[in-house]
């Protein structure tokens, strides 16, 4: 059963006791923005046809964060996380999972009001570009 964290807990797992943030969103958007100290690994593409699945996702995720890793998923506004974490929990991952719900731009209602903060309007450090060792790109080299 995945925990629940705002993204100050998020940055304190971060800083105290070693997680890594894995930003799920497209690197596209990583590029722009994203939790200081995150690793990209996107669930989905984002691109003119629509949304398409990561094909590589699990298999690059494995690679990178095997079960018994600590570490924090987070999105947009917490609906790619929340897709991630059923899968991830589906393939063997289980306590160690941590979802940063609000994500980077805050959880929204049904009429598109911010619910829960996220992680840049809540002036957490944010970081630009695809962080070297740390972009998607990257990552599914390893």
């Amino acid at each position: 059963m995945p925990r629940y964290v705002s993204p100050q807990q998020a940055w304190e797992l971060m800083q105290q006791e070693g997680y890594t943030y894995v930003d799920v969103r497209s690197p596209e958007e990583y590029a722009a923005s994203h939790p200081k100290g995150a690793i990209n690994l996107p669930f989905l593409f984002i691109g003119p046809e629509g949304r398409r699945p990561n094909p590589d996702f699990l298999e690059t995720f494995r690679k990178v964060l095997p079960p018994g890793s600590k570490f924090i998923l987070g999105c947009a506004g917490g609906n790619r996380s929340a897709a991630a974490v059923e899968v991830l929990a589906r393939e063997g991952w289980g306590d160690e999972i941590v979802e940063c719900r609000a994500g980077f731009f805050g959880r929204k209602d049904a009429e598109g009001r911010v619910v829960e903060t996220g992680w840049s309007a809540s002036g957490l450090p944010c970081e630009e570009g695809a962080t070297e060792g740390r972009s998607w790109e990257d990552l599914r080299r390893r």
